[in-house]
């Protein structure tokens, strides 16, 4: 387990470090992520440590979002004065990414010649 967060950490801090290094517009975890996932490619031995582990963490995914939750109980006054305004864009990203989703789904069935009755 040990071998496998380090893994999974120091990929995090390697794309930390890359991104602000370099003044990339991208975040640091969305780098090491990259990074992550090319490791994986290139070792499959890495991949087979670092599974069970994944596994774990996905499993209590919902925990992550508990801050995120309480941030938003914590300024509800200030949501509630620009409610309209946030549900707004709340409604309208939803709907973008919908929308964006479906026609990536469309594009790519195209591509590979996927017919209607498959």
């Amino acid at each position: 387990m040990i071998p496998a967060l380090l893994a999974i950490f120091s990929c995090q801090l390697a794309g930390e470090a890359i991104a602000r290094a370099l003044s990339l517009p991208l975040p640091g975890p969305v780098l090491g992520m990259v990074l992550m996932v090319l490791a994986l490619v290139l070792s499959p031995r890495l991949a087979a440590l670092v599974q069970p582990v994944a596994q774990g963490i996905l499993s209590h995914m919902s925990l992550l979002f508990v801050p995120a939750g309480a941030g938003v109980v914590g300024h509800i006054a200030t949501l509630g004065a620009d409610g309209v305004p946030v549900f707004l864009a709340l409604l309208g990203s939803t709907v973008l990414a919908i929308a964006a989703g479906a026609l990536t789904f469309a594009g790519v069935a195209r591509l590979i010649g996927s017919r209607d009755d498959d």
